[in-house]
């Protein structure tokens, strides 16, 4: 089944227009990118944000665009994990109480936060041990990843006011003990 000569002449240019407009947006994404990168790694939070494992330039970009750099914005760890989203709501009423996810946050934080966890667990054992425990504890794979953005943001509050990057043996100290005491027997 062919059409005319003409019109597969049309679709044939047509296509290649859609190419030349499909490869002119990946050419500004990959500047964009580039661009984005370089302003993040001049900002002077940019090696706290770099420290974590599972964040690069571009999601630690976010976060930073997200949260800003204003140390006083929010008043306790507590108050950036409301505004992320990752900090659960307990509603109790009588003898009912429920734990339910956030619906009123930043989007863009919340979606960039779950990219963070997930992408932590190749390069941090404790995170990974961490969302491994949820799992086991009965949590859906989403709501163990909250979990972890939960406590990285939790993390990333205290490194921001105290100027010190992310450090593995103080975020997870029981499971990094554990497993040097299992490989030492």
């Amino acid at each position: 089944m062919h059409h005319l000569p003409q019109v597969e002449a049309a679709f044939g240019r047509q296509t290649l227009a859609l190419l030349r407009q499909l490869d002119a947006a990946c050419i500004n994404a990959d500047e964009l990118e580039a661009a984005c990168a370089e302003v993040f790694d001049a900002h002077p939070d940019a090696p706290i944000y770099t420290s974590f494992p599972g964040l690069g330039s571009l999601s630690g970009a976010r976060i930073l665009a997200e949260i800003g750099d204003d140390r006083a914005r929010f008043e306790c760890a507590g108050s950036l994990k409301a505004y992320a989203g990752s900090a659960p709501v307990t509603r109790a009423s009588g003898k009912s109480c429920v734990v339910l996810s956030r619906k009123v946050k930043n989007q863009r934080l919340a979606a960039v936060g779950y990219i963070w966890a997930f992408s932590s667990l190749t390069k941090s054992p404790g995170a990974r041990a961490h969302y491994d425990r949820r799992r086991k504890a009965g949590d859906r794979p989403t709501a163990a990843q909250r979990n972890l953005f939960n406590r990285f943001m939790g993390m990333l509050y205290f490194c921001l006011q105290h100027r010190e990057p992310y450090d593995e043996s103080k975020a997870f100290p029981s499971q990094l003990s554990a497993e040097v005491l299992a490989q030492a027997a």
